[in-house]
């Protein structure tokens, strides 16, 4: 089970961080965006510190106080599970 569970911790932080970075393109380039509910989604099932280290290495929805206190928030939340299930 620990194994599966640190699988699912690396490939859900990975997708996160590619989807948050894709986001952070098509905003470049004016294209269509991800939806906000899609990145706290991803936060929410494990993806948080993949979707912080985006926001702080790209620079995206930095100036969103909803990010700047909903992923933290979704970061501590998602530490709390994992440390359950890993002890």
């Amino acid at each position: 089970m620990r194994t599966g569970l640190l699988v699912w911790l690396i490939f859900i932080n990975a997708v996160a961080y590619i989807v948050m970075s894709d986001d952070k393109r098509r905003a470049r380039q004016r294209k269509e965006r991800i939806p906000e509910k899609t990145l706290f989604l991803l936060a929410a099932i494990g993806g948080a510190p993949g979707v912080l280290l985006a926001m702080q290495l790209k620079r995206h929805k930095t100036k969103h106080v909803s990010f700047r206190v909903g992923i933290p928030a979704l970061l501590v939340l998602n530490a709390a599970l994992y440390g359950y299930f890993f002890t």
